[in-house]
């Protein structure tokens, strides 16, 4: 497993990459040793992460998206391993929602077949160790309220404000 850090006017960014370059976790931290426990054991190398300068197009891509192209990150691979087949379908009708187009853990429910799934549709945010590649972030109550998020909703608000072209995101 490598790891690689970036500065984005969120903050340090870290991913997790396995040998393949799949991206295994990330998030606005710069502490690697917090994301590690959110990968799946089975997909968990031996050892810690080893460190690079540079993960190339993931690296592009967490750059990219952050200068404004916010489509960048979809080009990337993501592996997660979940127990259970809703985990999985709900993590890749994440990847699916558009910049700038939230949509309501309700509407993510619907998006896996499961209609009535909404708790559970929240459980795979919550549980999603690839955050920006597989974009959480974009899913809000169905009163429009932001929810949790584990980067914080500070961060939540400011990356959705990114995503609509707000003016002053970056302050």
């Amino acid at each position: 497993m490598k790891m690689s850090t970036v500065e984005t006017w969120l903050g340090p960014f870290t991913v997790l990459v396995d040998e393949d370059g799949a991206v295994l976790a990330s998030g606005w931290t710069g502490d690697a040793s917090v994301l590690v426990p959110l990968i799946h054991r089975r997909l968990r190398g031996a050892g810690d992460p080893v460190w690079r300068r540079d993960l190339g197009g993931v690296t592009r891509a967490v750059l990219d998206y952050h200068e404004g192209d916010l489509r960048a990150t979809q080009a990337c691979d993501v592996r997660q391993h979940s127990d259970g087949q809703f985990l999985a379908t709900a993590w890749k009708a994440l990847r699916e929602v558009e910049p700038g187009s939230p949509i309501s853990y309700a509407q993510l429910a619907d998006r896996t077949g499961s209609p009535t799934a909404s708790r559970a549709a929240a459980q795979a945010c919550a549980r999603n160790a690839a955050a920006l590649f597989v974009p959480c972030h974009r899913i809000v109550r169905t009163d429009g309220s932001l929810g949790g998020f584990r980067w914080s909703i500070q961060t939540k608000q400011r990356l959705l404000a990114h995503e609509s072209g707000a003016a002053a995101t970056r302050t």
